[in-house]
């Protein structure tokens, strides 16, 4: 059986919450892809390249955890990779009518591929990378939230 799932996402800067669950799916599946997304349409603050860089350099220390970016279809990207799973967070209750859907419309595009869900620890469930930028671009400190190297970057970001 094909175990090689695919967690998409502009992770745009990646967040703690992001490793969690990557690093709870780490232990479920033998391949885990972290789909980087280059998404221009949400305008993120990093290029990505960028956001590639600093994913892999924050998830170095799993051995079967590979980061990629795409722009393309998800549906095409996981075909491409033989991927049949599309790992996806939900933090609250809010996330799970947009996941609901965005699952619908996946098996319906794709219905040999299969969404699951997994919750990051309850710690980082307010964690978000819209709220990291919007902390971050007010000056404030996101140390909390986002790996050292992540922190630095967005505070040399704001800067320029």
């Amino acid at each position: 059986m094909n175990n090689i799932a695919v967690y998409p996402g502009t992770f745009d800067p990646i967040t703690f919450g992001h490793i969690d669950l990557i690093e709870r799916a780490a232990r479920i599946f033998k391949d885990i892809i972290v789909a980087i997304a280059a998404n221009k349409n949400k305008k993120p603050c990093f290029s990505l390249n960028e956001r590639i860089d600093y994913a892999s350099h924050v998830l170095k220390k799993y051995p079967n955890v590979k980061v990629m970016g795409f722009e393309m279809l998800l549906i095409d990207f996981m075909r491409q990779q033989n991927a049949t799973i599309i790992l996806r967070g939900l933090r609250v209750v809010s996330d799970f009518d947009y996941e609901f859907q965005l699952a619908g419309m996946n098996r319906h595009l794709a219905p040999d591929i299969e969404s699951l869900f997994l919750m990051p620890a309850e710690n980082y469930t307010y964690i978000s990378s819209s709220f990291v930028r919007e902390i971050a671009s007010l000056g404030g400190n996101v140390s909390q939230f986002v790996p050292d190297i992540i922190a630095n970057a967005l505070k040399q970001k704001m800067n320029e």
